[in-house]
């Protein structure tokens, strides 16, 4: 376990930001920063959080969400109370159509989208619960919503974040946890779909050829921050952000 000392004059509300190496969950790491959390900021690869910790006065812990001791080292780091978690943690790897699908691509899907959403908000939920202003931000999709061609493990995996979140909504109901989701449609970030394709960039960038104005990571942490600073009595149960150029999955506007 890799982190950044703790400071001696840190904001006494804390949140915790999984996958915060890049993209929206950088971006959330930074939002909240600004909103006056302290952030620490989980993710593996620990070069890149400790210098976001660094940029932002937080806190760098390194962290797999799809191993058990690694986790639980992360909520040994985060002490007796935190106030936020974003479980943004998560990925697509493949776009074969299911009668060829890759089986590890799925169940590496399933594991980070999934599995690595419930072990950290298991590990993490005491100590929500120790605050008594808790809230749990999970990171979906619009494809948690809407299946399309190509994308039968990817969508799989967030239609089960969607119901992981819906449940944990029913099953805290009456404690002092807040149970959203923010689940966005298009967004460039800079290694999203550059990992989906496997590292084809022309691929990765025919995703978003002649869309005008995609959403960017801080669109998305810009309404992360937002649920997250409502007052208490506030849950937001699901936000869905979508750039004015995509009415649908399979309706996109493109500038040819």
């Amino acid at each position: 376990m890799t982190e950044t000392p703790r400071s001696t004059d840190q904001p006494s509300r804390t949140a915790v930001v999984t996958g915060a190496s890049s993209g929206i969950g950088a971006a959330t790491a930074r939002a909240l920063a600004a909103a006056g959390f302290h952030v620490v900021c989980a993710a593996r690869r620990t070069d890149r959080i400790e210098a976001l910790a660094a940029e932002i006065g937080g806190r760098a812990v390194a962290c797999d969400v799809t191993d058990d001791a690694s986790v639980a080292a992360l909520a040994e780091a985060v002490g007796d109370e935190l106030h936020v978690l974003v479980n943004n943690a998560g990925g697509a790897f493949g776009s074969d159509p299911v009668e060829s699908a890759d089986v590890e691509q799925w169940r590496a899907m399933y594991d980070v989208n999934v599995l690595g959403l419930m072990r950290v908000t298991q590990a993490l939920l005491p100590a929500l619960r120790a605050s008594g202003d808790g809230i749990v931000i999970n990171v979906g999709s619009t494809a948690g919503r809407v299946t399309y061609e190509k994308g039968g493990g990817y969508t799989a995996a967030k239609h089960a974040t969607r119901a992981v979140t819906q449940t944990l909504r029913l099953e805290l109901v009456g404690e002092p946890i807040r149970i959203s989701e923010v689940a966005p449609g298009m967004v460039h970030t800079e290694e999203f779909s550059l990992v989906r394709f496997g590292g084809d960039q022309a691929a990765a960038d025919a995703v978003y050829a002649g869309v005008p104005d995609p959403l960017v990571a801080e669109d998305v942490a810009d309404a992360i921050a937002w649920v997250a600073t409502r007052p208490a009595h506030v849950n937001i149960d699901e936000l869905v952000i979508k750039p004015r150029a995509q009415a649908a999955q399979h309706k996109v506007h493109r500038v040819r």
